[in-house]
């Protein structure tokens, strides 16, 4: 399984509705993920760019996307950004797969021209 960092803000009427009706909305998160065979491993509010942040566990892209696709068709966000987590293992087979790939930067010519 994958793991998913996801940040969001919440719209201003989301935010006036949780001020007159406070709600922990862990539970929400978890049972949308559990959905597509996930799990939520965290879930914080924050200052700055974005009001929470998640990290989730899911099966491959397809079901953290579905998950994803449904919080947002709720409305009660007003952003959403979601980065896929490498392990240390999977950048470190990353960097040594990465030896074998010949890239060549635009303009320059390659060897045999």
């Amino acid at each position: 399984m994958a793991f998913y960092l996801m940040r969001f803000s919440y719209t201003p009427e989301t935010w006036a509705k949780l001020i007159q009706n406070p709600e922990d909305r862990r539970d929400a998160a978890r049972a949308y993920i559990e959905q597509v065979g996930g799990a939520l491993h965290g879930f914080w509010y924050g200052f700055g760019e974005y009001d929470g942040y998640a990290i989730y566990e899911a099966p491959d892209n397809a079901a953290m996307a579905a998950a994803v696709l449904a919080i947002t068709a709720g409305g009660a966000l007003a952003s959403v950004e979601t980065t896929a987590l490498l392990t240390v293992e999977e950048t470190l087979a990353a960097l040594a797969q990465s030896k074998g790939i010949g890239y060549r930067r635009p303009g320059v010519p390659t060897p045999s021209e």
